[in-house]
């Protein structure tokens, strides 16, 4: 494994307020990557997911709990750690007012390249990045979508086997997303294993080879995005009845029904053959003299195994 922490916990102390609460951002978290795997650390705003990447990334100490990152211990051999990772920030960390080949070029010659190796690297990190057109212009005047892939290239010009992205897709157009989501998995088929954290659904699920679920700092569920979907069931069926109290126990009693949710007022039905059960779930409605305001039928996503897991949907929890 290239990340295996136990345990992790951040508490934050504030400062001044006598009478303030201490602020628990993570509770104990566990997390495993392995060589070569994309892991997202998928949860609202606010649920942990910065802080568990800034601790791994030695940017923030742990309260408590142990890791071993890049083959290194973060609390003992932080210094260690830090030369055999790359990070990229929400913030992105690029100077607007130097040029991507000039900021390449510090990031290689602080992160211990010789002066020939960095120039080298760069050249070689703005072709990957499609960027060697733009390598000259002043950073500011660079889309959100480019500036996002010099930020990413910031992080992988010298070379580290595990780069953590925080949230790194956020502001961008439908195409520089999916753009960025072919970088991403460009770097993982070269070896390099990417730990990010994201609240958006698609993303999760397209790009990551696991998943970890957190929420109020602690991991609600973890596994492949196939895996996590199939805990739930095949299919959902979302219904607005009148009486929704008094559906729920009619849907839940049918055999072929594995679990029934309120959300709001909504009935959410979780079954294997949602084509198959529909009519049936319909006619039990009819049969208690309920009337049906809406139905659709759709595939189990990340948002439902949110909802079990949580009690709450996940877009609306971000």
């Amino acid at each position: 494994m290239i990340i295996d922490a136990r345990g992790l916990r951040k508490t934050y102390r504030p400062r001044g307020r006598r009478a303030a609460a201490p602020v628990e951002a993570v509770r104990g978290v566990d997390l495993q990557v392995a060589e070569g795997e994309i892991v997202g650390v998928l949860g609202p705003n606010g649920a942990g997911k910065t802080t568990t990447i800034r601790m791994l990334a030695t940017l923030v100490a742990p309260t408590a709990g142990t890791a071993t990152v890049a083959g290194h211990d973060l609390l003992t051999s932080p210094e260690q750690v830090r030369r055999r990772i790359g990070y990229v920030g929400q913030a992105g960390g690029v100077d607007e007012n130097n040029t991507p080949r000039a900021n390449l070029r510090l990031a290689a010659r602080v992160n211990g390249l010789a002066a020939a190796e960095a120039a080298a690297r760069t050249d070689e990190v703005l072709t990957a990045f499609d960027l060697a057109g733009l390598a000259d212009r002043p950073a500011r005047t660079l889309s959100g979508g480019q500036k996002r892939r010099v930020a990413i290239a910031l992080g992988l010009v010298h070379r580290p086997p595990l780069l953590f992205l925080d949230e790194p897709t956020t502001g961008l157009d439908p195409q520089n997303r999916a753009n960025l989501w072919e970088q991403i998995r460009t770097l993982r088929d070269g070896g390099t294993s990417v730990l990010l954290s994201t609240h958006y659904l698609d993303e999760a699920d397209a790009l990551c080879d696991r998943l970890v679920i957190v929420d109020h700092g602690l991991v609600v569920a973890a596994g492949t995005p196939a895996e996590l979907k199939r805990e739930i069931a095949g299919d959902v069926v979302s219904l607005r009845v009148s009486g929704t109290d008094e559906a729920a126990p009619v849907l839940d009693g049918l055999p072929y029904t594995r679990e029934v949710r309120a959300d709001g007022g909504l009935l959410r039905v979780y079954l294997d053959d949602g084509e198959r059960a529909l009519p049936h779930l319909l006619a039990a409605l009819t049969g208690r003299g309920l009337a049906l305001e809406s139905v659709a039928l759709d595939r189990a996503t990340l948002d439902d195994v949110f909802l079990r897991r949580t009690g709450r949907s996940l877009r609306d929890a971000a």
